[in-house]
């Protein structure tokens, strides 16, 4: 009985490592599969079967920074004239300007939810969990309108403003349970000894919430990064994010996708290092409170 037992919980044990390395596979390989595209040539690319083994070159990369070489590897696939660079800085400065607007309305908003009673207070918390499914395409249309009338549309600030319709219902909704979790007592013996509201908030209450507050913004800015369907309908040329740029690979004689996969590969960067140098503070900050 012992030695059946033991059979079983091992047989068990390698059917666990068996199927969580067939889950990283299965998520892992996109990526590795559009990192190998990205330096394949353009008979590689087509190649049927699919080649593992080939001999890489960097013309994808080049044509997508806009870089002056011989793009004769590229054959019939010649570079597009897509400003990718530009809708690279239009990214950074849209996501990290939505991620400050967010976090300036909605730290405060979550702690008030957290921190005070007052009527309809839990509605309001669930009215804003609500807010973070609604579709993009529910919102595109009026905002559309609002925005032809006061001038904000193909504007970095007018995707600002529409990325916090995701945005800050999730900084709201996930830093209020952080909150929740600080003792009470700390804040008011901070106040006994002569801390002003401000003062507590900004010495005791965010320090202690640093790594949820961490991991919160980390992914509200992966959310925002990751956005398509705003840059699509609320810009047109000034204001383009890199997501949209994209769709510039896609030409009406063919479709480039060493290029298209040599610039999603330089989308994903800032994401994975993000997540790289931030890690322990997203480990942390989504295990908050659950020990």
């Amino acid at each position: 009985m012992t030695t059946r037992y033991r059979i079983g919980r091992c047989l068990r044990g390698l059917a666990h490592i068996a199927a969580l390395v067939a889950l990283l596979v299965f998520i892992i390989f996109p990526l590795v599969w559009v990192f190998m595209m990205s330096f394949k040539g353009p008979n590689d690319l087509v190649a049927n079967p699919p080649r593992f083994v080939f001999r890489p070159i960097i013309e994808n990369y080049a044509a997508v920074l806009q870089l002056d070489m011989d793009y004769s590897k590229l054959g019939i696939y010649t570079a597009a004239s897509v400003d990718f660079l530009a809708g690279y800085r239009n990214s950074l400065v849209i996501c990290i300007g939505a991620l400050a607007m967010s976090l300036l309305l909605g730290l405060p908003s979550a702690y008030a939810l957290a921190r005070f009673e007052f009527r309809f207070k839990e509605h309001l918390a669930f009215g804003f969990l609500g807010m973070r499914f609604v579709p993009d395409l529910a919102l595109v249309i009026p905002l559309y309108i609002l925005f032809r009338q006061l001038h904000l549309y193909d504007t970095k600030l007018g995707l600002m403003i529409s990325y916090q319709s995701f945005m800050l219902p999730f900084i709201i909704w996930t830093m209020r349970g952080y909150f929740q979790e600080v003792p009470k007592e700390l804040e008011e013996a901070a106040a006994l000894d002569g801390c002003s509201f401000l003062g507590t908030f900004r010495r005791i209450v965010l320090p202690l919430t640093a790594p949820g507050l961490a991991a919160t913004a980390a992914l509200a800015f992966i959310f925002a990064w990751n956005n398509f369907g705003f840059g699509l309908m609320l810009t047109q040329v000034n204001a383009q994010p890199v997501t949209v740029k994209m769709l510039g690979y896609i030409t009406y004689t063919a479709t480039l996708w060493g290029q298209l996969a040599a610039a999603g590969v330089i989308i994903i960067a800032p994401q994975l290092l993000v997540g790289v140098f931030i890690q322990r503070y997203i480990v942390r900050g989504l295990t908050y409170g659950m020990q």
